[in-house]
């Protein structure tokens, strides 16, 4: 009337099903930790645009399109109250150059990025640029929000 689990046409679990050798076969099932690593995909994907901007600014719009980028480029932020910073790292305005040429790997090539709170005055910001020209960096450029539209 029953069957037997060691019979011949008896059921057979995937844990105890056996191999010809006799050897004990295992399976992994890969399906939650395909799970966890996407749902941690989009956690990343989600998070890495906040880690991006470090010091908050009111960024002036533009019309401009973007600059290509060809490598990381270093970030000189300058506040709305006039502190500069370099990354996320906030340094006096006499260290500016100095520190630029010893993080430089392209030396003067380097690509330099000024953002500016738009509420800052010009002259703020022409200091720092005659700064950096002045100790010989080529590649400094402006950085904007793209404008609205009207």
């Amino acid at each position: 009337m029953g069957m037997s689990a060691s019979g011949g046409g008896g059921w057979k679990s995937r844990r105890s099903r056996r191999r010809r050798g006799g050897a004990v076969m295992s399976e992994i099932n890969v399906t939650p930790m395909v799970d966890v690593m996407l749902v941690l995909l989009i956690i990343f994907m989600v998070a890495a645009p906040m880690l991006t901007v470090g010091v908050p600014l009111d960024l002036p719009q533009t019309q401009a399109q973007a600059v290509p980028q060809d490598s990381e480029p270093l970030v000189v932020n300058i506040t709305k109250e006039g502190k500069v910073f370099l990354q996320d790292t906030e340094i006096p305005i006499d260290e500016l150059v100095p520190k630029l040429q010893a993080i430089g790997k392209a030396g003067y090539e380097e690509r330099i990025f000024v953002r500016a709170d738009k509420s800052l005055d010009y002259g703020t910001v022409m200091r720092v640029m005659g700064r950096l020209s002045g100790a010989g960096f080529k590649r400094v450029a402006l950085v904007s929000e793209v404008e609205q539209g009207n």
